[in-house]
């Protein structure tokens, strides 16, 4: 019996995080019809017991996988652990979200949660895809989650058609890469690309997969839904969007394409010579994606829409990382994913918090915020100064390490990180909009802004993690190195073995 119960535990170690949110996702409902605090207090803790499976896991040195499709090293650690952190952060300013129905909306939180850990768990493409729409549809769900509200009902309907056309282009392509490839499994997939030469019927099938997942990761010109649904979306929602499931559709990037170029560099096959052009197709889409997103920004007036353009332009910059593609490049862009969880949630987290209390989200709504709400104001601050790259906050840091990735590889992309420099100044003038608002521009109103319990240990959390990782950067980023170290070296004994 014992035996059984051991064999058990270890057959499912791999997915133990996700069988935590699970059975806590299926638990939420019924506590949420006696007290909503009580459901928000419990899918917390039990974010947290899974952050603590996850850190002991990883610290354990343990490998494992399930049948095949999902896999449990450092890399999926640490990206278990950046999905964990969205969704506590998420939970802890969900609170005023959903009174009638806290239980189911917590619920859809936790599903959507554990498809973004499945995809960064995944070797089969079968299984990525299964992640993929577990996170999408609850994600629709969520998004319109405000019944009421015709922006929310707006928002909703054009998320549902744009990830049902990113959702077929996903698929019509991995169709083709399996009739090409005549196999599922990732590995096997970024061998053959890797080591054939690549025909027009491979480059299609390569350039659907691209434009499928563009949509996710809201690269130029798959773009133009996301300030419309992060404006009308509840604000916890858009901020889970905002550094959950872009976070995810850069996974697929990087389990793709990322490690085909890391592979190419090692390998030197005869198709090395169009992988290399594809990279240039990611170096000309980073650029764009970087301009449009900080230039359209300078002109909204709200902020939550300008906060959308400049999350389209963060995605510009990490794109960085699949033109570079070396192993140090994708180091770094685990670090500016953490880096970007904190700053980019963090603001977004001011928003909600001052609009549970009434406070409007344009620019002029924030004009003296610095008088009403002044400890508020100034973690705003340093979150959008840490966005702008401004040092010594850790978008600074992130910014640096991930432009010497492209600066050291073989001088190919310093024009790229040249844009990258200038779109950071331009990014600045918007940052500073706000910062102006707040600070030097009088209100209408002095009266004191109280911000509840929840919402001041999220900021407060996210204000540690952008000084912390902007002062002492080291111990993050050499976890990221060992993660991106352990998943190249992964394939490379898949491949020995082969």
């Amino acid at each position: 019996m014992i035996d059984s119960i051991m064999g058990f535990v270890e057959y499912v170690t791999p997915l133990a995080p996700h069988l935590i949110l699970i059975i806590a996702a299926l638990i939420a409902p019924l506590i949420g019809m006696k007290s909503g605090k009580a459901t928000e207090v419990f899918m917390i803790a039990a974010g947290i017991l899974a952050l603590i499976v996850t850190g002991f896991l990883m610290y354990d040195g343990y490998v494992g996988d399930f049948e095949g499709l999902y896999e449990f090293n450092m890399f999926t650690g640490l990206m278990t652990l950046l999905f964990l952190s969205v969704f506590i952060l998420v939970a802890m300013m969900s609170g005023s979200e959903g009174k009638r129905n806290h239980g189911e909306y917590f619920s859809l939180l936790a599903v959507s949660t554990v498809g973004m850990m499945l995809v960064c768990a995944s070797e089969s493409m079968i299984s990525l895809f299964i992640g993929l729409e577990l996170a999408n549809i609850t994600a629709f769900a969520l998004v319109a989650f405000k019944k009421k509200d015709p922006r929310s009902a707006e928002a909703a309907v054009k998320f549902l058609i744009t990830s049902g056309l990113s959702t077929a282009l996903f698929l019509y392509g991995m169709s083709l890469v399996y009739g090409f490839t005549g196999t599922m499994e990732i590995n096997e997939i970024i061998y053959q690309l890797a080591t054939n030469d690549l025909s027009i019927s491979y480059m299609v099938a390569i350039v659907v997969l691209i434009a499928g997942f563009a949509f996710k990761i809201s690269v130029i010109p798959f773009h133009a839904w996301v300030p419309d649904v992060y404006e009308g979306a509840p604000t916890p929602v858009t901020t889970f969007l905002a550094i959950g499931s872009k976070k995810m559709g850069f996974v697929v990037f990087f389990k793709l394409f990322l490690l085909l170029f890391v592979v190419v560099h090692f390998m030197s096959p005869p198709g090395d010579v169009v992988i290399h052009e594809l990279q240039w197709v990611f170096g000309m889409l980073a650029a764009g994606t970087m301009i449009v997103g900080n230039v359209v920004a300078i002109s909204q007036t709200s902020i939550k829409r300008m906060l959308a353009y400049s999350t389209i332009a963060q995605s510009g910059y990490l794109m960085i990382v699949l033109c570079v593609g070396t192993q140090y490049a994708m180091e770094t862009g685990l670090f500016y994913m953490i880096v970007h969880v904190f700053m980019k949630g963090g603001a977004f987290i001011v928003v909600a918090a001052l609009a549970a209390r009434g406070l409007g989200e344009n620019l002029s709504d924030y004009k003296g915020l610095s008088k009403r709400a002044p400890l508020v104001a100034f973690a705003m601050m340093l979150f959008v100064f840490s966005l702008a790259g401004i040092p010594p906050l850790a978008g600074f840091a992130a910014k640096f390490f991930l432009f010497s990735s492209a600066v050291t590889s073989d001088g190919t992309w310093i024009w790229l990180v040249g844009i990258a420099v200038i779109n950071s100044a331009i990014s600045l003038y918007y940052y500073a909009k706000i910062v102006k608002a707040m600070y030097v521009d009088k209100g209408t109103t002095t009266e004191r802004i109280r911000i509840s319990g929840s919402f001041k240990i999220a900021i407060g959390i996210c204000v540690i993690g952008v000084i912390i990782l902007g002062v002492w950067p080291g111990p993050v980023l050499e976890l990221c190195g060992i993660g991106a170290d352990q998943y190249i070296e992964g394939f490379k004994t898949w491949l020995a073995a082969r």
